[in-house]
């Protein structure tokens, strides 16, 4: 009987003749109308059909009243679908609206029933009590279903790497500091491929193991065995945390290290987000899969919010607010909007804390009131982190936007309007990047957010997760190392006379002074100049010419005189003098004064008032010699 319902005629028909007109379509506009009211575009030739499976239901329930219509009846209509091979897109439209009738549960998603399968663990080759206790510590943590399924995994290799390595070692109790050990170092030199069931694997067969995927086997170990203690189902025989910790050459390799996406393509993708247009998303043959405003309101808040997939997908209505001058405005205030007032954005609880508000760009405020004021009403639905019945601010046709739907169709759209490619040297273009990217732009800013801002900005409850996602730039690193003045704090230039007849002539060989140092005051003639410890307080030894003397005047009108720079480093108390002043001098001046001068008496025995010298830094310009004159 039930393939004959889906011989070649009008189902819809035939329900008419047998139950009567009025009621059938009462009944079916009540479940259209309730679907176009979620968005589902009914009118188009692939929807229609969503009228005709409803008569099969009628008919096949021998009953014409929604009412009648539970969950048996479903599953029924369900095996009938798949018998003949068609889509059940339609059977899970017909049963979200049954559910919101309160007839039956809402149904699962197909992705997530998929995903299911594709995720079921294999035991394959480990010992059944191993595999057992795994199953039972997966139904038992309190972790998070995506952080236990990974976990599971890595449980599964441990599980066939006893049973190639260890045969008789089956459970967990048997596990010694010995078994430990072994486990860890095994990790250590892994390869991908090594004790896995499937043979599908990212990377290169025989390839070294990540770093990171080997810390990750090891928390997963260490996560396990801890659990096991604590809930007394093994002996505490030892300590998971030192006995399978991850050793410090991993360790080292491990660290901070985000992903951004460079400047010129980042600029792009904002660019083609902002002009984004119904020709730049993929259609069907029933037309695009969301409203234009819906994916361009997801397209904008994807590099302007600087939020995970995860939290984007569970923003709620009314999470834009504007404040301007401290004082809340409305949406509708534009003439206030477009001239300075701030956007701030309500982000639900997260992977990392409670919820907050941050201040975003008024684009993405703009897109986002432009959706809602076009969002058609959907029912109430389930945050799983919460535990809460919300209104999602990106829900359409009764169900979220796809978890998959930035990283498939929104990055993909704008990498192809802005002329880019979907990967670069870093790897694919992903939806966490963004977190990454704008962090760092916002820490490398001519303005730049504190890290404990940026830790604000992005909802981190430590600081330390922060340093993952900011990234200093070589150029912000490059201005800041040269505002530290490094070489000019430690080194200074002084200007040099060389005599070069004295040099062409031979006398400089017999003693005579050639080379002349620029103090300021005077001119030094000590060759070793860079050596005297009374470079920054002469105390006018022989080796001194004051300025105005008649000895200092005949070599300035001296005729071949070349001048040159020297560079001369500081000593620490030198640099202290520089950098401390009048005390830090005075402490120079009495430090020296029973040090011998390069030409023998000290200060002292010279009796005359030491000179400070602060050694200048000359600036070095690179280009033609000027000409004598």
């Amino acid at each position: 009987m039930d393939e004959a319902l889906f011989l070649g005629f009008e189902r819809l028909r035939l329900a008419r003749t047998v139950f009567g007109p009025e009621i059938v379509d009462r009944e079916v506009d009540t479940v259209c109308g309730l679907l176009r009211g979620w968005g589902y575009r009914l009118e188009t030739a692939s929807n229609r059909s969503v009228r005709t499976l409803i008569a099969h239901a009628m008919l096949l329930n021998r009953s014409p009243l929604l009412a009648d219509m539970d969950a048996a009846l479903l599953e029924h209509l369900r095996e009938a679908v798949s018998s003949t091979g068609r889509a059940s897109g339609d059977l899970h439209s017909l049963q979200r609206a049954l559910a919101a009738l309160g007839q039956c549960e809402p149904p699962v998603a197909r992705n997530d029933t998929l995903l299911g399968e594709l995720r079921a663990q294999r035991w394959t080759d480990v010992p059944a009590p191993w595999a057992e206790m795994a199953c039972r510590w997966f139904d038992t943590s309190t972790l998070s279903r995506n952080v236990r399924l990974a976990y599971r995994q890595d449980l599964a290799r441990m599980g066939r790497w006893l049973a190639a390595e260890h045969p008789q070692t089956t459970e967990p109790a048997q596990w010694t500091r010995a078994t430990c050990a072994a486990w860890v170092a095994t990790v250590d030199r892994m390869r991908i491929g090594d004790y896995v069931e499937r043979t599908a694997t990212r990377g290169v067969l025989g390839d070294p193991m990540s770093p990171s995927t080997k810390d990750s086997a090891l928390t997963a170990s260490r996560a396990f065995f801890r659990d096991l203690q604590e809930w007394e189902w093994i002996p505490r025989r030892f300590d998971p945390g030192r006995a399978l910790e991850t050793p410090r050459n991993i360790r080292a390799l491990l660290g901070p290290n985000p992903r951004v996406i460079a400047d010129g393509v980042w600029a792009k993708l904002l660019w083609a987000g902002i002009n984004l247009n119904s020709e730049d998303l993929p259609t069907s043959s029933s037309g695009p899969r969301y409203p234009l405003e819906l994916s361009r309101a997801v397209a904008l808040t994807w590099p302007f919010s600087g939020q995970r997939s995860d939290e984007i997908r569970r923003l709620r209505t009314g999470c834009v607010r504007w404040q301007h001058d401290g004082t809340a405005v409305s949406p509708d205030a534009a003439d206030v909007l477009a001239r300075d007032a701030i956007c701030l954005l309500d982000v639900p609880t997260h992977k990392t804390g409670t919820s907050f508000t941050k201040p975003v760009d008024p684009l993405l405020g703009q897109a986002i009131e432009v959706w809602q004021t076009v969002r058609p009403e959907q029912p109430m639905m389930l945050d799983a982190k919460t535990g809460e019945r919300v209104e999602f601010l990106f829900a359409h046709r009764a169900k979220r936007v796809s978890k998959d739907y930035i990283n498939r169709t929104i990055i993909p759209a704008l990498c192809t309007k802005a002329g880019v490619p979907a990967s670069d040297v870093r790897g694919k273009i992903t939806s966490h990047r963004a977190r990454s990217t704008i962090a760092s732009q916002l820490y490398n800013a001519k303005e730049p957010m504190t890290l404990f801002e940026l830790q604000a900005w992005l909802g981190h409850r430590s600081p330390s997760s922060t340093q993952f996602y900011a990234k200093i730039s070589p150029k912000t690193l490059a201005k800041a190392y040269s505002e530290a003045g490094y070489f000019a704090r430690n080194v200074r230039t002084i200007e040099v006379l060389v005599d070069r007849d004295a040099v062409a002539t031979g006398a400089a060989a017999t003693g005579e002074p050639w080379q002349y140092y620029d103090l300021g005051h005077g001119w030094c003639t000590y060759t070793f100049f860079e050596q005297c410890h009374h470079r920054m307080a002469c105390a006018r030894c022989d080796f001194y010419t004051p300025k105005g003397s008649s000895k200092a005047q005949l070599l300035q009108a001296k005729e071949n005189l070349q001048r040159m720079l020297a560079s001369i480093p500081l000593t620490e108390d030198e640099r202290a003098a520089v950098d401390d002043g009048q005390t830090a001098i005075d402490a120079l001046l009495a430090r020296l004064t029973d040090i011998p001068t390069p030409a023998g008496p000290t200060p002292r025995e010279l009796g005359l008032p030491a000179t400070v010298t602060m050694l200048p830094i000359v600036e070095v310009r690179q280009g033609k010699r000027d000409k004598p004159r």
